[in-house]
């Protein structure tokens, strides 16, 4: 599928489902975070820039969320929420210079429709892996 029939299928078909899921919330964000957290992600998420590009965001608490890990062969594998499914953590996109406000795993990235090559913008390691 060519760029442009995704970006015509995330225009038709996903964004208004999401558009609906962000009124629910009254914030125009669709949250996935616990409730207890949201702040503090969302504050984490709104100051956090690209590890391996300062000058570019790393989105915000729409593409990033806590996430469960593995370890295959030294490199780390993050579980992207949309699909279950292990994306590869380029080692550029891991966080070095600032905590994470939980101690949990964080990643930032596209949701696979918009990204079938499992881009990255961000990844936090949490301290209890």
């Amino acid at each position: 599928m060519n760029r442009s029939c995704k970006l015509f299928c995330w225009i038709v078909l996903i964004a208004p489902i999401a558009a609906g899921q962000a009124q629910e919330t009254g914030h125009g964000v669709v949250h996935r975070h616990p409730p207890q957290d949201q702040a503090l992600h969302e504050k984490f998420y709104s100051t956090w820039h690209m590890p391996d590009n300062p000058s570019l965001s790393c989105c915000n608490s729409a593409d990033c969320y806590p996430t469960d890990i593995k370890y295959i062969d030294g490199q780390i594998y993050a579980r992207r929420r949309e699909d279950g499914r292990y994306i590869l953590i380029p080692p550029q996109k891991v966080e070095r210079n600032r905590d994470n406000p939980d101690g949990r795993n964080h990643l930032c990235a596209p949701p696979p429709a918009l990204s079938p090559l499992d881009s990255v913008y961000c990844f936090a390691l949490g301290g209890a892996t």
